[in-house]
């Protein structure tokens, strides 16, 4: 496998129902020894998007990546410096729970 440089999606699913976000972004995938690393970035974000992808981040890392033919993968989110990720393969269990708490003033 050569490189891999495409626009794509990277979406958060509460269940499998449910989808509360979609973000545009830049990503380079390269082949390893063990299977792929990924690096990208956030395409054309303003403060929200990158305030709710951090938020999000930070909830759970996990997060679909959609590519223009239809296919997708899930993998972890690594946040980087500024609009900046890197990606991994997630190969935990397909559902699992996400703990957050609200403060009420």
């Amino acid at each position: 496998m050569d490189v891999f440089e495409a626009r794509c999606h990277l979406d958060w699913w509460a269940n499998s129902a449910t989808r509360l976000a979609s973000v545009a972004v830049l990503v380079v995938i390269t082949p390893i020894e063990a299977g792929w690393a990924g690096a990208g970035h956030l395409s054309g974000a303003d403060d929200d998007i990158r305030e709710g992808f951090a938020f999000l981040c930070e909830l759970d890392p996990v997060f679909t990546l959609g590519f223009d033919d239809g296919s997708e993968c899930a993998v972890t989110v690594h946040r980087g410096e500024g609009d900046n990720f890197s990606l991994t393969e997630y190969v935990g269990p397909p559902t699992r729970p996400v703990e957050y708490e609200t403060q009420t003033r």
